[in-house]
């Protein structure tokens, strides 16, 4: 089969399409025929060698994916032969760019019905983050109120949707272009970032959800009432800080169940989230999607996508 492989980390140009065997599932995984393949920064982190994980080489990259189980190893009985799935491939978030990845059963779950393949490798990992975020991590309930920092980019606008399936209050930091987007969205209260400061606009939020990082991080703490969270996808906030402000802060890595994928594809079936794909390439294209991740290309707004069957 044919694979985006690393050898050795750096810029998009050391990425090699090249044919390896297809690999055997092992116990509680499955084979899949990719038939789509997300693009994330993860995947630019993992191929620079700036992972948060350990990343031993040579590897395949992807974890993003949406298509057909072929096989299945030992102790997999949730999964039959020619299910369509979606999901990501294993917690190292790498082999998905191939036509065949082996994904951990636990990781992926049944496509949601309405979905093409392309549309459906465009979420589990932005649409999981932003689940975790808001419910567990900021354990957020109706009638809070949220300030969601980036939340027109793609693990934002799931934050701002799913917030409002739950009925909590949200506050959507957005530049310019974006406010009617965001606004179309669901989000009650819009601040552009470019004309106005946030911590002027906004007090006692039960929690910010830190799409963004850097200064923005740092400013968030005076918008939470004491007691608030801060929950950043992002990077580790200064824990001395949240202690001046009285608040929790919080880094997380995102960790794809099959339950909350369960619980994305049902809300996306019933019509209640919307998605964004923003390009779609072949897989041979890969090395061009990551020089759009590099902004050497122009970057499309919405999730980058490889069509692969």
């Amino acid at each position: 089969m044919m694979a985006w492989r690393v050898h050795e980390f750096g810029p998009p140009e050391i990425m090699k399409f090249e044919r390896i065997s297809r690999p055997e599932p092992g116990p509680g995984e499955v084979l899949v025929k990719v038939e789509a393949a997300g693009v994330g920064p993860w995947d630019g982190w993992i191929r620079a060698g700036k992972s948060a994980l350990p990343q031993p080489l040579p590897l395949t990259l992807g974890s993003d994916l949406s298509g057909e189980i072929v096989a299945a190893g030992p102790g997999v009985s949730e999964f039959r032969v020619r299910e369509q799935i979606y999901g990501v491939t294993n917690p190292r978030f790498i082999g998905a760019y191939a036509e065949y990845a082996v994904a951990s059963a636990g990781m992926v779950s049944t496509k949601p019905t309405s979905l093409t393949h392309v549309e459906a490798a465009s979420l589990p990992v932005v649409a999981v983050t932003a689940w975790q975020a808001l419910f567990d991590h900021a354990q957020l309930e109706a009638g809070q109120r949220v300030v969601i920092h980036g939340a027109a980019g793609n693990v934002g606008s799931y934050a701002v949707q799913l917030a409002r399936q739950a009925g909590i209050q949200t506050i959507a930091t957005v530049s310019t272009g974006d406010v009617a987007a965001v606004r179309n969205l669901g989000a009650n209260t819009l601040i552009d970032y470019r004309t106005q400061r946030f911590e002027e606009e906004v007090g006692d939020a039960d929690a910010v959800i830190d799409l963004v990082g850097g200064e923005t991080q740092i400013r968030s703490f005076q918008v939470l009432r004491r007691g608030g969270k801060l929950i950043s996808a992002v990077s580790n906030p200064d824990q001395q800080l949240a202690q001046r402000y009285g608040v929790g802060a919080t880094f997380f890595l995102v960790n794809v169940t099959s339950q909350h994928l369960k619980e994305i594809a049902r809300l996306v079936d019933g019509g209640r989230l919307r998605r964004h794909v923003g390009a779609v390439l072949p897989l041979a294209d890969a090395r061009e999607a990551h020089l759009m991740l590099e902004r050497v290309r122009p970057q499309p707004k919405g999730k980058i996508v490889l069509a692969v069957g």
